[in-house]
């Protein structure tokens, strides 16, 4: 079950980012709009927007946050994979993403120190942008 959901789901949030897909939502409002006059704005006619607009996102909500949580798996298994296989890496950061909050603001701010002040910082971001 777990496969076929997540294989639909990594489909359906693929096809949902395409142009296609806009377009399609795009015409689907459109002809709603149309046919407003032909129902003379019922309540009927706007709970058919509203309805379906509603029972999509709701769906769409499920389905995308579960190809986020996977992608967002698989990009922290990759980088334990680098942080294991670079001799000089500290493997103290691999799953760090089970912290709190607070605890990853600490580590933050120790990283930050170590790497020297705001104008360390600035001066490196400069030369980079420079680079460009």
């Amino acid at each position: 079950m777990d496969r076929i959901f997540a294989a639909l789901s990594h489909r359906i949030a693929s096809w949902a980012g395409q142009p296609a897909a806009f377009i399609l939502a795009t015409l689907t409002v459109l002809v709603w709009l149309v046919t407003g006059p032909v129902f003379a704005y019922s309540d009927t006619w706007q709970l058919v927007i509203n309805t379906g607009t509603t029972i999509v996102t709701f769906l769409m909500v499920f389905l995308i946050q579960n190809a986020q949580n996977r992608d967002g798996a698989a990009i922290q298994a990759k980088l334990d994979e680098l942080i294991r296989a670079i001799d000089s890496a500290r493997n103290d950061f691999i799953g760090i993403e089970h912290l709190t909050e607070a605890q990853l603001e600490r580590i933050r701010q120790v990283l930050e120190r170590e790497c020297g002040d705001d104008v360390t910082h600035k001066l490196a971001i400069e030369r980079l942008i420079e680079r460009r």
